[in-house]
């Protein structure tokens, strides 16, 4: 009987509330906030529970604001939950802060963990010696991240004078001086070129594949998730709204796909079944079609129609996706509000009828049941 895995981190019930004071600008609004403050509670994280096999890379996506640092600052142990239990390794990152550090890497898009009047290569040697890394194992992760991020190309300049995508990759590989067996990685390509992108996804690639190293991937950059992710988590509003694998998030009813053809000589408005023409000029023409359709279905009509000399087939759009995915449940409540509106209208209607009934056959026994 063989066993399973266990996973490296998991979610059960997560929430947190923070809570804020309101107050209306003015000197009579400040004054009167000390006597009563006003206060409510913001839910920045709601009920979400997941879980990442060793191994492997989870896209963790959602709008700003929908709650995705809030939930890597609970499993790095830098907040509190409100309610709900999480676990990296087996530890509860907020009871076993000191432990939980020791096992973890951490990048925030925004954020540098390395000392900004010191040169990157510095930092990297003070963070050696507060992980107690092994001069040999050092030098190793050292020539390897440098293989992967073109370090040593600015790593004796002042982290205060590098560019923003030259920072992240600086913090990216302090982030793994001590070889953390997971990553929680918020935004790591901002402020990146192409290059610098490929390189990033490239080492965690390497990373997950060669190491088995677990990471927790948040970003705004489809192209990370599409070249890293087998699965991702949306949230909104602090809610899960969906969980699954690319290929099922692809195949989501409203998702398209691009096919674009050169035909070998000029075809006027070279229409076919179950596409859309988009554009056309000259010998080449572009179609949109239901991503969740066999490409097949639309190719051996196109080409036994038309002279073709080459095609692409685009992979399904999925920012378009993922729009559709925070549309649709943004309309469900507002659906299911005017439903009940309209429930509650027809009742209404039907109880003001049966009252004006009533009253018409009250007026209309009157006169009989009137005694003389």
């Amino acid at each position: 009987m063989t066993e399973t895995t266990p996973p490296v981190i998991v979610v059960e019930g997560l929430r947190k509330v923070f809570r804020a004071t309101r107050r209306d600008p003015g000197i009579r609004a400040a004054f009167r906030s000390l006597v009563a403050p006003r206060r409510e509670q913001i839910v920045a994280v709601e009920d979400v529970s997941f879980s990442v096999q060793p191994g492997e890379i989870l896209g963790y996506l959602g709008p700003n604001g929908a709650g995705k640092s809030t939930t890597i600052k609970m499993l790095t142990g830098v907040l509190v939950p409100t309610a709900g239990r999480a676990r990296v390794l087996g530890l509860e990152p907020y009871r076993d802060r000191t432990r939980n550090a020791t096992q973890i890497g951490v990048v925030f898009g925004q954020r540098t963990q390395m000392w900004w009047d010191l040169p990157a290569v510095e930092s990297f040697l003070i963070l050696r010696h507060m992980y107690q890394v092994p001069d040999g194992i050092y030098r190793e992760t050292i020539d390897e991240l440098d293989e992967y991020l073109e370090l040593s190309s600015f790593w004796k300049a002042p982290v205060r004078q590098l560019s923003l995508g030259q920072r992240m990759r600086a913090d990216l590989a302090a982030a793994m001086i001590h070889r953390p067996p997971v990553l929680f990685l918020d935004e790591p390509t901002v402020g990146m070129d192409v290059v610098g992108k490929e390189r990033i996804r490239l080492l965690l690639a390497h990373l997950a594949r060669e190491r088995g190293t677990t990471i927790l991937l948040t970003t705004h950059d489809l192209g990370d998730v599409q070249r890293l992710c087998k699965r991702v988590l949306i949230i909104d509003h602090g809610r899960a709204i969906y969980e699954g694998g690319l290929q099922a998030l692809a195949e989501l009813e409203g998702a398209h796909r691009r096919l674009e053809v050169r035909f070998a000589e000029e075809v006027a408005a070279p229409a076919i079944d179950g596409a859309d023409l988009e554009q056309v000029n000259a010998v080449t023409a572009a179609y949109r079609f239901p991503a969740n359709r066999n490409p097949q279905e639309i190719l051996a009509p196109l080409a036994a129609r038309y002279p073709v000399a080459d095609l692409t087939v685009e992979s399904p759009d999925f920012e378009e996706i993922i729009r559709l995915i925070y549309e649709r449940k943004r309309e469900a409540p507002e659906s299911a509000s005017s439903a009940a509106s309209a429930e509650t209208a027809d009742v209404k209607a039907e109880t003001a009828t049966a009252d004006a009934e009533a009253k018409a056959a009250r007026g209309a026994r009157g006169p009989r049941g009137r005694s003389g």
